[in-house]
């Protein structure tokens, strides 16, 4: 019996240095990531006396939280509110689901009352910059932002009562005024160091 003979099929693989110069090129970084290493790291371990970078407490993510309530009654203001999140962050959001049922607000187990988004890397640093610089000025008789929203472990949360603070929102096209939540999530284990973190990137703590 003749044996089969075997072709081998030749793939063009390009070096993977060249990909990754391609992606670098079309892909810029962000200002204030480039702002945090060359001004905010040296500034911060000055004022704490940091021995080493790695001490330096950064910004991990960004998570926007929306509720709708209403949302048990009609669905079609969720839809609104992921549709409006989604061009706020950038990136679609996932939904909320209610844990437990709630009889007195006709609320079942599973039903959808929300949305929420994470933020990281790029998308986080420039989300960051368009908020501190274009969004919070946009606040009606806006004089900055508590600094009594922390957790305790380096976390700020705040809160936000209408989304057409946010350029990206058509003000033509809302039916219906929504709020939401912001959490900024560092690596500092105190809240003092957070507070030192956020406000070297700019951002619009009210004064004492």
């Amino acid at each position: 019996m003749a044996k089969k003979q075997t072709t081998s099929k030749k793939f063009d693989i390009k070096p993977e240095g060249a990909r990754i110069e391609q992606y670098q090129g079309e892909i810029p970084t962000p200002r204030l990531k480039q702002f945090y290493r060359e001004q905010i790291i040296p500034n911060l371990m000055k004022q704490f006396g940091y021995q080493s970078i790695m001490q330096v407490p950064k910004l991990e993510k960004i998570c926007l939280n929306m509720g709708v309530g209403v949302a048990v009654s009609d669905p079609k203001n969720l839809q609104a509110a992921v549709n409006e999140l989604e061009l706020i962050a950038g990136q679609r959001p996932a939904v909320t689901r209610s844990k437990k049922s709630i009889a007195n607000f006709k609320l079942r187990e599973g039903m959808p009352i929300g949305c929420h988004v994470t933020l990281r890397q790029a998308r986080m640093f420039e989300f960051l910059d368009r908020f501190v610089n274009i969004t919070s000025p946009r606040v009606r008789d806006f004089r900055g932002f508590s600094d009594k929203g922390f957790d305790g472990r380096g976390n700020l949360t705040i809160g936000i009562k209408e989304q057409i603070i946010f350029p990206e929102i058509d003000v033509d096209k809302v039916n219906r005024i929504t709020g939401m939540d912001i959490t900024f999530v560092t690596s500092a284990s105190t809240d003092e160091e957070a507070y030192a973190l956020l406000k070297e990137f700019g951002f619009p703590f009210r004064k004492a």
